[in-house]
């Protein structure tokens, strides 16, 4: 019994570490985005994205290629598909335009949104609790956009946009996850945005620079890797322990954009920040604990 607790153990401080590194690579990856996109534009580094993804993706599954290409729901993988496209979509352009702290905050909105959006489509319990996570998580969204002041941009309804569009996608996911498999979701969802992109990033192309080049690859390369740290920590740890870590994320764009970007986060930025991720981890904590 002790062997099995510590191999239990040890398995599931491998997987944090593998989380915390794929949190690390994907925040890397969103300054490097917004490095990039104001020199090339969104299209191009949305392609550079994809194709990272859809090369180690291929990679992976080449094996069994075959077997993970069938799918018994492909209007469901398209659209699930096609809501992380626009996803990621709004969350370049957003970075590219606001600071990334902000973009960052007002991304990390998704738990509550993936919460409320399982209660109202797919008729799972919202008790009063989560309700009121959700609600705070509504106000620290707000804190940080600051609709009607001076500094209000509608640029920051980009990464807004990107959290609801990518709570859909969960859904979704949360809907083909019983019936299809893992790699044959992670393969369409590729497939569909590479595709696509590789259809647009022509009438987009501009002439780059060596330092372009470097970036593309950077954002390639580090979207890759995170996808496989990620993929590694949710073979090893269940998702739920591993949701909170996430929130790890703001404290590194937070880094990011100061060391990188000089962009000083004001007062009410972090607490927009704080509210939004304490009432995330709140509502993560009501589901994982009585689910009310």
């Amino acid at each position: 019994m002790a062997v099995r607790l510590q191999t239990a153990a040890a398995s599931q401080a491998r997987a944090i570490l593998l989380m915390l590194g794929a949190i690390l690579l994907f925040s890397l990856m969103d300054a490097t985005v917004k490095a990039l996109a104001p020199r090339i534009g969104i299209m191009p580094t949305l392609w550079a994205r994809y194709a990272g993804q859809m090369l180690i993706v291929l990679i992976i599954v080449s094996p069994r290629l075959t077997t993970v290409v069938r799918t018994a729901m492909p209007g469901m993988q398209l659209l699930r598909s096609l809501l992380l496209l626009c996803a990621t979509g709004c969350f370049f352009t957003g970075i590219s335009l606001i600071a990334l702290t902000d973009a960052a905050a007002l991304m990390a909105t998704n738990p509550v949104f993936i919460t409320l959006g399982a209660a109202l489509f797919l008729g799972e319990r919202i008790g009063l609790r989560r309700a009121g996570g959700i609600l705070a998580a509504l106000v620290g969204a707000m804190i940080v956009i600051r609709p009607g002041s001076d500094i209000f941009t509608p640029a920051a309804l980009f990464p807004l946009a990107a959290a609801i569009s990518y709570s859909g996608y969960a859904l979704l996911t949360r809907r083909v996850g019983h019936s299809e498999d893992v790699w044959t979701s992670l393969f369409y969802t590729a497939l569909v945005g590479t595709v696509l992109l590789t259809a647009a990033v022509p009438f987009f192309w501009v002439p780059m620079q060596a330092i372009d080049w470097l970036l593309i690859v950077a954002v390639a390369g580090l979207a890759t890797s995170g996808q496989l740290l990620l993929i590694r920590a949710l073979s090893q740890g269940e998702a739920a322990m591993l949701a909170p870590y996430s929130y790890v994320g703001l404290i590194l764009a937070t880094a990011w954009g100061i060391l990188f970007f000089a962009e000083w986060p004001d007062l009410w930025s972090i607490v927009g920040m704080l509210v939004i991720a304490g009432a995330g981890l709140y509502v993560w904590h009501r589901e994982t604990a009585s689910g009310t």
